[in-house]
């Protein structure tokens, strides 16, 4: 089996404000919506934003409440970018996690939650280029 990834899904309690942080805060467009779900075309996988209660159901899981011990990462091509990318998602309803400042291993980066309390990191890594496609390799 190939190492592949083709749909995140996250659970969220408000699918409107949900698609507001994503929509005005990110820039992405829905390629596909209902009252339920809402799914983004990202590069080479789809994002999708599900009302908690039906992603449940849809896993007969009794609760997939509460965001867990991970971070997604939205990638941006120079420094610069990291701080306006955060007040963009700030405004859009995001929380703040963590301003951006430069860790030891280099690049520049800070966390912002989005109204479901889903944490992003938005990074700078000097190592890790991506292309005009939007794909990050690890290059270390």
């Amino acid at each position: 089996m190939h190492q592949s990834m083709s749909v995140i899904t996250l659970g969220v309690a408000d699918l409107a404000r949900s698609r507001r942080f994503y929509a005005e805060g990110f820039g992405w467009a829905p390629v596909f919506d209902n009252p339920e779900i809402v799914f983004y075309q990202m590069n080479g996988f789809v994002l999708g934003t599900f009302l908690r209660p039906a992603l449940e159901a849809d896993m007969k899981r009794a609760s997939a409440a509460g965001p867990g011990a991970y971070a997604l990462a939205h990638n941006v091509t120079g420094r610069d970018q990291v701080e306006p990318v955060m007040a963009q998602l700030l405004a859009a309803g995001g929380t703040l996690l963590r301003a951006a400042d430069a860790p030891e291993h280099g690049g520049y980066r800070g966390y912002v939650a989005d109204p479901d309390d889903h944490a992003w990191e938005i990074a700078w890594n000097p190592s890790w280029p991506i292309d005009a496609e939007g794909h990050v390799t690890f290059a270390v």
